[in-house]
């Protein structure tokens, strides 16, 4: 009896041949913006940070901030009366808009603010 001194090699799954980025996790930024489609998910999102967070008036500017990203940020500068630069400054992450700010970039993203007794 003669032996074959061949050898096979176990066959392997194709998910495990590819050791590239393996245990690696990939991140990426995520931008809410991209997610507000329609006048209605914008005004929800608004008002779940006015429901949520009523006391933080620059998480609500952050909110507004992103509302107008998804319309368009030079559409919204075009509709408010004020440049493009004013706003991603007023609204971003150290802004502090005026009331005139706020009111405008509302009315120019299409969303209303309304009082109800707390």
């Amino acid at each position: 009896m003669a032996r074959s001194t061949q050898t096979t090699k176990p066959k392997r799954s194709p998910a495990k041949t590819s050791r590239r980025g393996a245990g690696r996790t990939r991140t990426v930024v995520y931008d809410v913006a991209k997610q507000l489609r329609t006048p209605k998910e914008m005004a929800a999102y608004l008002e779940a940070w006015l429901v949520e967070a009523p006391d933080d008036a620059a998480g609500i500017a952050r909110a507004l901030g992103d509302i107008a990203k998804a319309v368009g940020m030079s559409k919204v500068a075009k509709q408010s009366g004020l440049s493009r630069e004013s706003l991603y400054k007023a609204l971003g992450k150290n802004g502090n808009p005026s009331l005139d700010t706020i009111l405008r970039v509302a009315r120019a993203v299409g969303v209303r603010f309304h009082a109800s007794a707390a």
